[in-house]
């Protein structure tokens, strides 16, 4: 999916919000238990209630690594049945040497199919280059994530730059901004405007929305750029909204929200 596709699926459903389908066995409704495969029951259901109101699903690849082949399957049949105009990341944070990489890159794009995958870039360019060899995919690069780790390292200075002011800086000499996007956490709004001075026309994914205290109005304010460029992540806030039997209103009703929210803040820039 180019970077004008997605703008455009932004603007039609007036919505800029990713999915994350981080599905926890011990969180979702009891009665999916029943079922062969219920993390991809679950998904499903998710997927059908939601697939109007979000132009991205994320799912992180550690919720399904953890039941070994089983959990590959069911990543495999949830990317399957993601309509092929949303954009779908691999939620992964790989990064090794030069032929590793590019063994998780056939892994990511060739066989499971998905547009993107989240990359660490602590290893530098070699590390990363193989990724951006696939035509019509896309490197997510972490940048400033938004766990309180992030203050660990992130915000080290280095040469008169904080080190993720760095990553952005080196990396974007990497790829193109219709190849290579960049994790931005909602939980530090007031560094988009600074942020934006570096990668003025990348997309941003941008977890940190709900559970984590990230402000959607603030993100949408200062993150904003002339396509967009933000998908905004929330996980637990939509996939759990509801434990119980009427999930799927509830779901959808959380991700409705947010929708609505976003369709404000198009409004106001694009019209």
């Amino acid at each position: 999916m180019t970077k004008e596709e997605l703008f455009k699926q932004i603007l039609a459903k007036e919505s800029f919000l990713c999915v994350g389908l981080d599905t926890d066995l011990e969180k979702i409704p009891s009665f999916f238990l029943d079922y062969d495969d219920p993390i991809f029951e679950f998904n499903k259901r998710i997927i059908d209630c939601t697939k109007d109101l979000c132009v991205a699903y994320k799912p992180n690849t550690a919720f399904y690594e953890c039941y070994g082949a089983k959990g590959w399957e069911s990543l495999q049949k949830t990317l399957d049945y993601i309509p092929d105009d949303i954009f779908t990341i691999a939620d992964a944070k790989r990064g090794d040497i030069g032929n590793t990489s590019s063994r998780y890159a056939k892994a990511f794009f060739e066989q499971l199919g998905a547009d993107s995958v989240t990359v660490a870039p602590y290893m530098g360019s070699d590390s990363v280059q193989p990724f951006l060899g696939f035509d019509g995919k896309w490197v997510i690069l972490l940048a400033l994530t938004s766990n309180q780790g992030s203050k660990d390292f992130q915000f080290l200075e280095h040469k008169d730059q904080k080190v993720y002011q760095h990553v952005l800086e080196t990396s974007k000499q990497w790829g193109s901004d219709d190849q290579l996007m960049y994790v931005v956490g909602a939980t530090h709004p007031e560094n988009f405007v600074e942020i934006r001075k570096h990668v003025p026309d990348h997309f941003l994914l941008v977890p940190g929305i709900g559970a984590q205290g990230g402000d959607l109005s603030k993100v949408s304010e200062f993150g904003m750029n002339n396509q967009c460029g933000l998908l905004v992540n929330s996980s637990r806030g939509i996939l759990y909204a509801s434990r119980e039997k009427d999930f799927e209103e509830a779901s959808r009703s959380a991700a409705l929200k947010l929708q609505q929210k976003m369709a404000v803040s198009l409004t106001k820039k694009f019209h």
